[in-house]
């Protein structure tokens, strides 16, 4: 997404797993499996967004053992609204989870 100008968001559904990639902006997620590395669709060397959206019944836990600063149980349907920090090589999640 580029500020300033109109842009069109991206969007996958991929099944849970410990490791997933973000292959677009907008990640539909389906399982229950607890997710603890989201490898960045753009690479590690860039900031990135991503919008995280658990679809199954039940949500998916986002744990810390990988590249998550603060893990969180994401709830169904409830997008969770996250940050690559390139310094930090972590993502960052949307405190309003």
């Amino acid at each position: 997404m580029i500020p300033g100008s109109v842009s069109k968001l991206s969007e996958v559904t991929v099944a849970s797993a410990t490791a997933i990639t973000a292959k677009a902006d907008i990640v539909n997620v389906t399982g229950n499996t607890q997710i603890n590395t989201i490898n960045p669709g753009l690479g590690t060397a860039v900031s990135q967004f991503l919008i995280l959206n658990p679809v199954t019944a039940g949500g998916v836990t986002l744990g810390t053992s990988g590249n998550i600063l603060q893990g969180v149980a994401a709830v169904q349907n409830r997008p969770v609204f996250m940050v690559w920090s390139k310094s930090a090589q972590k993502w960052l999640i949307n405190s309003g989870v």
